[in-house]
C-alpha cells in the first residue's frame, strides 16, 4: 500500500525517533499488539491490566480481515520512563463502513528489574 509508505515517512519526519531502536522496536510491537487485541478482541487475555476479564463476552468493534495498521512510531512520553506508541490505522466496523486515518496512542512507563527494562502497557482512562 502505496499511501501507507508514504503515511509512514510523514509521520517519522513530525515525530522524529527519540528512543534507541531496540526499545523502539519492543514498543512498537507491543502497541501493534495491543491495538490488534483492542480492535478485534484477539489476544486481550495477554494484558489483563489493560483489558480486564468482566465476565461478559467482549464483541470485537472491527473484523480481523479488514483491519491493518497503516503507519506507527514510538517515541518517548515527556520522560525517560514513559513512551508513547503513535498508531494511524483502518479498519471495517460491524456496521460494515471502512475508515482510514484512525489514531489510537496506547501510553507506556519503563522499569527496571535486575536491570532489564521492561515497557508496560497502562489501561486507557
Amino acid at each position: 500500500m502505496a499511501g501507507d509508505a508514504a503515511l509512514q515517512r510523514n509521520l517519522e519526519a513530525a515525530w522524529p525517533a527519540d528512543l534507541p531502536s531496540h526499545e523502539e522496536r519492543k514498543l512498537l510491537a507491543a502497541g501493534r499488539a495491543l491495538l490488534r487485541a483492542d480492535a478485534t478482541g484477539i489476544g486481550r487475555a495477554k494484558w489483563p491490566e489493560v483489558f480486564p476479564d468482566t465476565g461478559q463476552a467482549v464483541a470485537p468493534a472491527f473484523a480481523t480481515a479488514r483491519f491493518r495498521i497503516q503507519a506507527a512510531v514510538a517515541r518517548r512520553g515527556g520522560s525517560p520512563d514513559k513512551a508513547v506508541v503513535h498508531l494511524v490505522w483502518a479498519g471495517m466496523d460491524r456496521g460494515g463502513t471502512y475508515t482510514d486515518l484512525r489514531i489510537t496512542d496506547w501510553h507506556f512507563t519503563r522499569t527496571i528489574e535486575k536491570g532489564a527494562a521492561t515497557w508496560t502497557p497502562q489501561p486507557r482512562t
